[in-house]
């Protein structure tokens, strides 16, 4: 093993932690977001944290995904900063070229680390590829995780799903969302006919965003985000409202000026969008998937139905108070703490 690689000796109270992410800036998706608010709250518990990202090395856009760029031979660079950096323990975030990178060395090295899975590659890879098999994309995902010493999950669902496809290592990573950036903003408006039923994310295929623009909806239908999907449903929905990706006052401003939030998608793991929304006050219409059901299913903020249009009419009955109370029960820190009690991390040095 060559001079300094290893993780430091984890002393009582604070850590070090290197997170390793292919998603990062200026992407804006909830992978981004999730990793962005980690890192708040550990600083804020008083842990170091640093990012190993694509900014500052050479990459390439992701076939039929440019928005996401993924670095070319990082290893040698990547093995540097581990050596200088010195972590008390090693998050691994996504499967990328940093991930496979930072996994690699992890075994190599002996060195304990811990990964996450945010979203279903299996699916979305078959929806862009259809000759490659959801099956095959699983065998590579359990290849991937399975030397980690914990393999993240935002769902008990979720959970049991991938247990059924043969992963075994698998811990609970909840998420939460952030009550003081997100919430009711009063005055904010669109200025299109109401109601207003809001898409929030990723443009493109695999969020089903067509089945929402599809619905036969009074109003107006407005499109937040950015995406491969976006021009071709421009082009085929005149009458929605297409904004681009939206961030800070004017993405909560937006979720506060929406009657409704409509999340399309049957594949996400979570949809901290969902989150964001009610904490702004705006009640929530989707099918009764995974996703949605373990985020806000049984619960007065949502209306879950396998007729998504049936779902947005009822949606505009709810309560916006009560959407606004049932997201200040949803913290952050609950959900950093679950993250630290799953991470691998080296025991003190004795002596």
């Amino acid at each position: 093993m060559p001079a300094g690689i290893g993780l430091a000796a984890a002393g009582e109270d604070r850590l070090k932690l290197l997170i390793v992410t292919d998603a990062w800036a200026p992407q804006i998706n909830g992978v981004v977001r999730t990793l962005e608010m980690l890192g708040r709250d550990l600083r804020s518990m008083g842990h170091e944290v640093r990012y190993a990202t694509p900014e500052g090395r050479i990459s390439f856009p992701m076939p039929t995904y440019p928005e996401i760029r993924l670095s070319l031979f990082p290893r040698r660079s990547l093995e540097e900063e581990i050596r200088e950096y010195a972590p008390d323990a090693i998050h691994i975030a996504t499967e990328g070229t940093l991930g496979l990178s930072a996994r690699k060395i992890c075994i190599d090295y002996g060195l304990p680390f811990t990964t996450s899975f945010h979203t279903r590659f299996p699916e979305y890879v078959h929806a862009r590829f259809s000759f490659i098999s959801e099956e095959r994309v699983y065998r590579f995902l359990r290849w991937f995780h399975g030397p980690a010493t914990a393999m993240m999950v935002a769902t008990q669902s979720l959970k049991s799903e991938l247990e059924g496809h043969g992963f075994s290592n698998l811990r609970i990573w909840s998420r939460g969302v952030d009550v003081d950036r997100f919430h009711p903003m009063e005055g904010a408006s669109l200025p299109y006919p109401r109601p207003i039923f809001l898409y929030v994310g990723r443009v493109a295929v695999e969020k089903n965003v067509e089945a929402f623009l599809e619905l036969d909806l009074p109003g107006t239908k407005v499109v937040v985000g950015d995406g491969p999907a976006r021009a071709m449903l421009e082009r085929k929905f005149p009458d929605a409202k297409f904004l681009g990706p939206k961030t800070g006052d004017d993405l909560i401003a937006a979720y506060a000026a929406s009657d409704v939030f409509v999340f399309p998608s049957r594949t996400d793991t979570f949809g901290l969008v969902v989150l964001e929304a009610v904490a702004c006050g705006t009640p929530v219409a989707a099918y009764p998937v995974q996703g949605p059901q373990d985020v806000v299913g049984d619960t007065p903020v949502a209306a879950l139905d396998s007729d998504l249009g049936t779902a947005c009419r009822k949606a505009l009955t709810i309560d916006r108070m009560t959407c606004r109370t049932f997201a200040l029960s949803r913290s952050w820190r609950a959900c950093t703490e679950q993250f630290l009690s799953n991470l691998a991390v080296e025991p003190p040095v004795e002596g």
